[in-house]
């Protein structure tokens, strides 16, 4: 076993020095070409990382970043080296960053073995689904990036516009509509939120109820199961295929046809990033699904 354990621990560093070999070679001709900022040094992965590094005045510090990164909408401008759950070492090493902040979730883990055996530092930032979550987010990037009292400052200042959201949505139990967070209907098969999803945290933080609490996380829903969630509002992310039907689309599909929401037509498009990510402007999206959701009149 030790043997083995020593194999694979001189496999990491040598797949290590050889990106680190690539990156010396390759690395002053991205910062001139690629990287507005020679300066920079943060990769930084996940979409609400990235808004809380904008937020803290540091976003000159940002050397690349992740797919799901796409606010503020400059940011789109750096080097992109994938999608947070599918990285490859090449792709995240090769942009040369000395620090990453990397949210919760990135993978494969294979990938994450290499990048970590390199040397890096690397800063994973825990996921969110609180008010206190995104305040503790804050914070762990503030103190890695070097600014906590910036960090001090963000995080009351989203702590107030929380509250107030907050407390503006609140509503009796007996007035809050039963809202469906679709993720996609691929197949035309319906992919929800169950338990414990950044849509379910926020449906009901904008003062709803989620439509599905029979299981945790997303699944594909029976149209049994979805008659009697009987859901008010359908909620999903303002984008295009699979994620994003057009509403004609939506309301024909026989597991829908009969629900509440589709005699009403009611469906909520929201930006993903939004809805989903959980950081400094989720005080907005809490407002903006609240006011989507009760001036429906229904």
């Amino acid at each position: 076993m030790k043997s083995c354990d020593s194999r694979k621990s001189g496999y990491l560093g040598l797949m290590a020095a050889m990106f680190g070999a690539f990156i010396a070679l390759t690395v002053s001709a991205q910062q001139s070409a690629d990287i507005p900022n020679p300066h920079a040094d943060v990769l930084s992965i996940g979409g609400s990382v990235t808004e809380i590094v904008a937020a803290l005045g540091q976003q000159h510090r940002l050397k690349a970043r992740d797919t799901t990164s796409s606010y503020p909408p400059d940011v789109t401008n750096l080097p992109d080296v994938g999608y947070m759950r599918s990285l490859s070492p090449e792709g995240v090493l090769s942009v040369g960053p000395s620090m990453i902040l990397s949210e919760e979730g990135a993978g494969p883990p294979e990938a994450l073995e290499v990048i970590h055996a390199a040397d890096v530092e690397f800063v994973e930032v825990p996921d969110a689904l609180t008010p206190e979550g995104i305040l503790r987010k804050i914070e762990i990037i503030g103190d890695a990036l070097g600014v906590p009292d910036r960090a001090d400052g963000l995080a009351a200042e989203v702590e107030t516009a929380l509250s107030a959201a907050l407390r503006d949505a609140d509503r009796s139990e007996a007035d809050k509509k039963r809202v469906l967070f679709v993720l996609s209907t691929q197949g035309g098969k319906i992919n929800a939120s169950g338990s414990g999803t950044a849509a379910d945290a926020l449906i009901r933080m904008a003062g709803g109820v989620n439509a599905i609490t029979d299981y945790d996380g997303y699944k594909q829903i029976t149209g049994e199961a979805l008659g009697l969630a009987a859901p008010d509002v359908i909620l999903m992310m303002d984008r295009g295929g699979d994620h994003g039907v057009a509403d004609d689309e939506l309301f024909d599909m026989p597991s829908i046809r009969l629900t509440p929401a589709a005699q009403t037509r009611s469906v909520v498009r929201m930006d993903g990033l939004l809805l989903l990510g959980f950081g400094p402007r989720t005080a907005q999206a809490v407002r903006m699904l609240n006011e989507a959701l009760y001036a429906q009149g229904s």
